[in-house]
Parts: structure tokens; C-alpha cells; sequence
């Protein structure tokens, strides 16, 4: 049992890899953040809470891709 413990603590695994990759780039590319108006603009509509989650999990399966090597 302490095998296969101690096994998983050297490697991470493509999924986790993933998920890190799209907290940077979500971070730094502002994906799945709400924009607030500003004086003298108004955004066009908001995006509602649903369409958010569908462009992480799409912007995940493209991470995820690219750390298997398979690309787009």
C-alpha cells in the first residue's frame, strides 16, 4: 500500500499538469472573469455563469491536449 503511495509522488499526472496550465492562462488572459462597466463604457451583454464554465472546460480539454502532444 505504501508502493503505490509513494509512486504517485514523483510524477504528476497530464491532468493535474492541465489544470495548472489553465490557471495561468485563464489568470493571464482574463478567461472566465466577469468585466465590470466602467465610466463611459457598458459592455454589450453579460455572459451568464454557464457559458463561463463551457469556456474553462473547453479551454481545459485544449490544455489537456497539449500536454498529451496531440494538439489541435
Amino acid at each position: 500500500m505504501d508502493a503505490i503511495a509513494n509512486s504517485s509522488l514523483g510524477a504528476r499526472r497530464n491532468e493535474d499538469i492541465a489544470l495548472d496550465l489553465l490557471k495561468f492562462v485563464s489568470g493571464v488572459a482574463g478567461v472566465g472573469k466577469t468585466t465590470g462597466g466602467s465610466t463611459g463604457f457598458n459592455a454589450p451583454s453579460t455572459p451568464k455563469p454557464e457559458e463561463h464554465v463551457t469556456e474553462l472546460l473547453e479551454l481545459y480539454g485544449r490544455c489537456l491536449k497539449a500536454i498529451e502532444g496531440k494538439g489541435e
